[in-house]
């Protein structure tokens, strides 16, 4: 189950010629891909392309219908090498997945396909996360590009230039037989417009076609010498063709007056950002007419020499903009003004900074601190020559509390590393390795369980070092999506191989649940397209596994507890698996939540628990804040004169899981917390018994009140 249905927004790929495309990036790329023919189209989710994949499978009517063919790859690299049905078909194919952990994983199957180059066009659409947070790292994309020779694309962020881009993707990769990779960042994934639409187009080879017509050319095989024979074709002949399709078809765009003594040359994504920031200069209009000229790389790799020399004519100062480091576009423009001796001020990242994301307020500085350089006398009075000095902004991380990314309300995830919590109050600390997905957030307060992540699935695989017969048996967490991703075989194939020691508790919450909760091999859902229910453990004894747990109620903190313990201190000698199994909260809710709402509207009698704190019991102690961490938790201070200590207080936000009374007394419930079942649609029974049971207890409450000594009406 998705984090989000399209099954409504995929209508509007249905338009056909002459139609008016409104909706968000994501929906315009797959139209785009339509529009173009392609034939096959897979890929693996992450932010910022999640959405990207689950527009694909929710329409994945629409593409049978078009003889498209979709896969939802095991990972990057199965997506990349899915491509290689083009090196000898002419069939158009596009991959999707994130930047640029993706394109790591990737990076065997793209070098390869590189080498190889392609008959069909093939497109990688990538989602660059530098600096936006969705990625354990800052990297950029650009990098992979240059070293393997992939065509870089890089469309300002709007639809009608996104849409261009895939189609002028795959135009140019057929023309110079090089993969293309396209590059888009947050804003145009998610950024809304519209854009005329064309018919969808049949693939004119479809997959069906080609497996009836197979295909094969030895010279396109990456092996001596033909790899050799393949870096000449690089050079010789895929390059040069690449250029003169991106000069003639006017792929980058040149904004702003010929005549100036400076210009900016700027990425297409960035390209909005640096407009803005000249509108508030005062040196350009809502419409996007610039006094200051722009040269737009919607093509960042390769960029063209004679391009640049045109675009500098006249022109003294020049500005580059390029997020992310190292500054390779700086780098070679630097290359070109040197060779070609020109004498010309290049500016950039001794302006703008090295690393981090170029948000609107960094490059309104950038620019402005550029044009005090090269032309002062086209700022404003109040810009050039101020009045006074701005105002400073406070550094908020002095005076707001950082606050860590964290599991949601109710995760089933906390639980254990709860019960491991429990077991290092017993055992001692030991050497504990995360995974990437949510139970990474184990590494952070309350927990701080876990030190390590070193790739998806790659969890136990980190710690491999440290199983060398030691006092200790190292922890390593993995989970179910990286279980199947790469774990299964990398990780856990390499600990039965070398007859590791170590324990390792794969956290299974159905879903590949941080990327959007898509299903996996093993998720519990009936997906009609999809073999799901595939249990892990049955795939853990497949490779030769001997000792596995199975834990199908995480809440229970007392089992988790118990069993991390057990795998610690038994004498077994070999790999040692848990399996703790419960359904992710989030997509628990998304699910249960319409169905219940729709029970209530009809009247049917639905119970909802909720979980409270008895506020005359608690005595303040927040055993279930420190080892629950619960967002629904927090502090609440009594009127009470005689209780200084706040008590533990559950907000609007319980889901009713009961985690934080278990875990409140070593996985016993605490008595001062309560269960209470809210009954919507209540019967006529229930109804009586009700007022019934509140005329009791008001009546026991008065008796009690009336025996007890008063002093606010003692005699005076």
């Amino acid at each position: 189950m998705a984090e989000r249905s399209f099954k409504k927004e995929i209508e509007h790929l249905r338009l056909s010629d002459g139609d008016t495309f409104t909706g968000e990036g994501i929906l315009a790329i797959t139209k785009a891909l339509l529009e173009s023919g392609v034939g096959y189209v897979g890929g693996y989710q992450g932010a910022p392309i999640s959405h990207l994949m689950d527009v694909l499978a929710d329409a994945e009517d629409l593409l049978d219908e078009l003889g498209v063919r979709f896969e939802a790859n095991a990972s990057e690299a199965a997506a990349a090498a899915m491509l290689a049905a083009s090196v000898h078909y002419p069939i158009r194919g596009a991959v999707t997945f994130k930047g640029p952990v993706g394109v790591n994983v990737a990076s065997d199957a793209l070098a390869n396909l590189c080498s190889s180059g392609v008959n069909g066009g093939a497109l990688i659409i990538v989602g660059e996360d530098y600096g936006e947070g969705s990625s354990i790292m800052q990297e950029r994309s650009h990098s992979f590009a240059m070293k393997s020779q992939f065509w870089l694309l890089d469309p300002r962020p709007n639809l009608p230039s996104i849409t261009k881009a895939v189609k002028d993707g795959f135009e140019l990769s057929e023309a110079s037989n090089t993969p293309v990779m396209l590059m888009v960042r947050i804003r145009s994934c998610h950024v809304t417009g519209t854009f005329a639409t064309s018919e969808n187009q049949r693939p004119a080879l479809t997959m069906k076609d080609a497996i009836a017509n197979p295909q094969s050319d030895f010279k396109r095989v990456v092996l001596p010498p033909w790899s050799y024979i393949h870096e000449k074709e690089k050079i010789e002949d895929r390059w040069p063709a690449a250029e003169k399709f991106i000069s003639d078809n006017k792929l980058n765009e040149f904004f702003g007056p010929k005549d100036s003594e400076l210009g900016i040359i700027v990425q297409g994504g960035i390209y909005n950002s640096v407009i803005r920031a000249l509108q508030r200069i005062g040196l350009a209009d809502v419409f996007g007419e610039t006094a200051v000229p722009i040269y737009c790389l919607n093509v960042t790799y390769p960029i063209l020499r004679d391009e640049f020399d045109a675009f500098c004519e006249g022109k003294d100062h020049l500005l580059v903009v390029e997020e992310g480091q190292p500054e390779h576009i700086e780098q070679t423009l630097g290359n070109f003004l040197f060779k070609s001796g020109r004498k010309l001020n290049l500016y950039g990242k001794d302006i703008l900074p090295m690393a981090g994301e170029y948000t609107g307020q960094v490059v309104l500085d950038g620019l402005t601190a550029f044009l005090k350089k090269a032309a002062p006398q086209m700022l404003p009075d109040k810009v050039r020559a101020p009045n006074q000095e701005a105002p400073k902004i406070p550094d908020l991380s002095e005076t707001v509390p950082i606050r860590p990314p964290g599991f949601c309300t109710g995760c089933p995830e906390r639980p254990i590393f709860a019960g491991m919590k429990l077991v290092e109050q017993e055992l001692g600390k030991h050497q504990i390795t995360g995974d990437i997905g949510c139970h990474l957030f184990g590494s952070l307060p309350p927990f701080e369980i876990g030190g390590a992540t070193m790739g998806y699935g790659l969890g136990p695989a980190a710690n491999a070092a440290f199983d060398g017969g030691g006092e200790r048996r190292a922890i390593s967490m993995l989970g179910d999506g990286g279980f199947w991703h790469n774990g299964l075989s990398s990780s856990i194939g390499n600990m039965v191989f070398n007859k590791s020691d170590n324990v390792v508790v794969i956290v299974d919450n159905y879903y590949s649940a941080a990327t959007g909760g898509q299903d996996v091999l093993s998720s519990r859902a009936q997906n009609s397209t999809k073999a799901t229910n595939n249990p892990i453990s049955a795939a853990l004894k497949g490779v030769g596994v001997e000792w596995i747990r199975q834990i199908d109620h995480t809440y229970d903190v007392g089992k988790v507890r118990d069993t991390v313990r057990e795998a610690l201190t038994t004498e077994f000698k070999g790999p040692k698996v848990i399996v703790a199994s419960s359904e992710c909260m989030l997509n628990k809710q998304r699910r249960e939540k319409p169905i219940r709402n729709k029970a209530i509207k009809h009247g049917r009698r639905v119970d909802v628990p909720r979980f409270g704190v008895d506020q005359d019991v608690c005595t303040g102690d927040h055993a279930c804040i420190r080892l629950s961490g619960c967002p629904s938790l927090s502090l609440k201070k009594l009127d009470d004169p005689l209780r200084d200590d706040p008590i533990a207080h559950i907000d609007q936000t319980c889901v009713g899981c009961g985690n934080c009374g278990e875990v409140a007394d070593a996985a016993v419930l605490c008595p001062s917390f309560y269960r209470a079942d809210v009954v919507h649609n209540p019967g006529r029974f229930e109804f009586w018994r009700s007022r019934v049971s509140a005329k009791l207890i008001a009546a026991f409450q008065s008796r009690r009140d009336s025996k007890r000594l008063r002093f606010d009406k003692a005699p005076l």
